[in-house]
């Protein structure tokens, strides 16, 4: 069996003391549970409800910040790539490459993420059935072998190309998991991840900015391990109703430890 992993951190960077709080925090749950928490944080919020929403850092200052967290915190990072040009400087910082759901389909920016070497975490697209995804993992997988790219961690290809579940749309404003896409994902990929906190989202729910509500959090991340997950992805921050993006679906970061500990059960 696949040993579970974990990605936490806040949904975008709004300052070094956020990143610095969340960080200790994952690297001591890491030390204690002897695990390896994967910290996710974004540069840039490309595809907010609002152009009046907070975006981050932009690109070399958000990279610059994640450097940081690496050397301080000896923490292995993922962040979220919008455009085909942030691949290769993104990939000089980080493990793990992220391509946002509504972009899982953009042949460009999979190419660019694959060519890095870099493991690739795709989310399926809101609007795409957990079948539908072994086409944006062939694009990756084609691509590395097409152009003999060596993986930056000496894994096998197939091993580097991760699937994210993370709901379907729902009528309007509202997301529903179809848990049976997870199986049927992992016949694609080995490594199945839930995204427990966008996946209790209500996207343009919240006049103008995402609404949702984390209370379901646990629920979803242990009803995904029922059909199978074996990667769970969780945004936190110490002050989620104060966040400046996605805080309604936001797990409290005083409550990751005691998840992580039962889903590790």
């Amino acid at each position: 069996m696949t040993e579970s992993i974990f990605i936490a951190g806040p949904c975008v960077i709004e300052s070094a003391e956020l990143l610095d709080t969340v960080a200790e925090r994952i690297a001591c749950i890491n030390n204690r549970l002897k695990n390896d928490i994967i910290f996710k944080a974004s540069f840039d919020k490309a595809n907010r409800t609002s152009i009046k929403s907070f975006r981050g850092p932009g690109l070399e200052r958000g990279l610059q910040m994640l450097a940081d967290v690496k050397e301080k915190y000896g923490l292995r990072l993922l962040t979220d790539i919008h455009e085909a040009w942030q691949a290769k400087p993104a990939a000089e910082v980080v493990d793990v490459l992220q391509i946002p759901a509504f972009l899982c389909r953009q042949t460009d920016l999979l190419v660019a993420a694959a060519r890095t070497g870099k493991t690739v975490n795709i989310k399926k697209a809101q609007f795409l059935s957990g079948q539908d995804m072994r086409y944006p993992v062939q694009k990756v997988i084609d691509t590395v072998e097409a152009e003999n790219v060596t993986m930056a961690n000496g894994d096998s290809i197939i091993n580097n190309v991760w699937l994210t579940e993370r709901g379907n749309c729902f009528g309007y404003n509202n997301l529903v998991v179809d848990f049976r896409n997870i199986p049927d994902m992992l016949e694609i990929t080995p490594r199945v991840i839930m995204d427990c906190t966008h996946s209790v989202q209500r996207p343009g729910g919240g006049n103008g900015c995402t609404a949702g509500d984390r209370r379901f959090v646990p629920a979803m991340a242990k009803a995904a391990k029922a059909f199978g997950a074996n990667g769970f992805f969780f945004e936190v921050h110490p002050d989620p109703d104060h966040a400046k993006s996605d805080g309604p679906n936001m797990l409290h970061l005083d409550d990751l430890e005691a998840l992580i500990k039962d889903l590790k059960a």
